[in-house]
């Protein structure tokens, strides 16, 4: 059972979970915990945005909180609970800053397993009235042009966020109210006891009376041992893959689709792109279940839901490679949808492992 997350104005250890600063979360509440000693020393600790940090023993995870005023994500594309700046195991690390920029309000300045839900009731509004983004809050259009995820939107309410955690782990309700679409939106981060696992559970309850329909795709925006994006990465699936060719980039040149993988021909530039939308998967939870890995430093995260994808795109800069899983949400009123992501980090022997398979 978690326990409410209280913090003050200063740094304040509240029994294993360490909360970074200060400044108010108001759905935060005081709460008792057992007190669990953790070994977090490996993990940087300065920082002045609201965060958390969780560990098992075997994995540390440090994570942004959300918060309207002083968080380190604001803008207005991506769900703000469970931004990670610092996954680490054994020694390697999975997460990391690998945009040149950042303000609050830059749409992509933002790390680790991140989700951007399609937003509700765009093409309804008027100008000037509001529209839903899951995770965010109700935003408002300012034009009649259609809704872009690079543009950042004036937020008219971000809504309640609640906060609770324990040493291994932390979750996060975010409510809304009024509007065409309220929900209540839940995220657990659990770090399973002995194992070198990560799990988000997600829950989405319709609390209003119109239909919620939409997609939402994590973004794996991961960064493995700060290295960059070549020959040394690759990405596997459990279906042979298929690229359109409508609006692709890069592939053939940068990088290649053989079988069930992709690799990289070459290093990337500095503002190079690889993108492509993928086909192959068939409309079962089997088929989401991707490995990213880097075979220079042996590093692997091995991504399971239990969801059937309803899109798949790759996208990869200079840094890091995401897949990007799609899954569609149909909630009638006073029902709730619910999904399951698992993140397994794991360690290959590089002096054993033949560059171009993937176990």
């Amino acid at each position: 059972m978690c326990k409410n997350i209280n913090t003050t104005k200063k740094n304040i250890i509240i029994f294993g979970i360490i909360i970074f600063p200060v400044l108010a979360i108001s759905a935060i509440s005081f709460s008792s915990f057992q007190r669990v000693k953790i070994n977090i020393e490996s993990i940087p600790t300065h920082s002045p945005f609201p965060q958390v940090k969780i560990t098992n023993g075997l994995i540390y995870v440090r994570i942004y909180l959300p918060d309207a005023d002083s968080g380190y994500y604001r803008s207005t594309r991506f769900d703000w609970s469970g931004v990670m700046p610092d996954i680490e195991y054994k020694g390697h690390t999975f997460c990391g800053q690998w945009f040149d920029k950042y303000a609050p309000t830059i749409n992509d300045a933002i790390m680790g397993p991140v989700e951007c839900f399609a937003p509700l009731g765009y093409n309804d509004a008027k100008l000037g009235d509001s529209f839903t983004q899951i995770g965010v809050g109700f935003l408002a259009r300012p034009t009649d042009t259609s809704y872009s995820p690079f543009h950042y939107y004036k937020i008219l309410d971000p809504g309640k966020w609640t906060i609770k955690g324990e040493a291994d782990e932390v979750e996060f309700l975010h409510t809304l109210v009024g509007n065409k679409y309220p929900y209540e939106y839940r995220k657990r981060i659990k770090l399973i006891k002995g194992k070198s696992e990560m799990v988000i559970t997600h829950s989405l309850k319709n609390i209003g009376h119109q239909t919620i329909e939409t997609e939402v795709y994590d973004h794996n925006l991961f960064l493995i041992d700060n290295q960059l994006t070549g020959p040394d990465v690759a990405i596997k699936f459990p279906f042979n893959l298929t690229a359109e060719k409508k609006g692709r980039r890069g592939i053939g040149e940068i990088a290649e689709i053989a079988d069930n993988r992709i690799t990289f021909l070459r290093k990337l530039f500095k503002n190079e792109q690889v993108y492509s939308v993928l086909n192959g998967y068939d409309n079962s939870p089997r088929d989401y279940d991707i490995r990213v890995e880097n075979h220079k430093t042996g590093a692997g995260i091995r991504i399971k839901g239990n969801r059937p994808l309803s899109r798949l795109i790759f996208w990869a800069s200079s840094k890091i490679s995401c897949p990007e899983p799609y899954i569609h949400i149909k909630i009638s009123p006073s029902e709730v949808f619910s999904w399951r992501i698992s993140y397994k980090f794991y360690i290959q022997d590089t002096l054993n492992y033949p560059k171009d398979t993937i176990k």
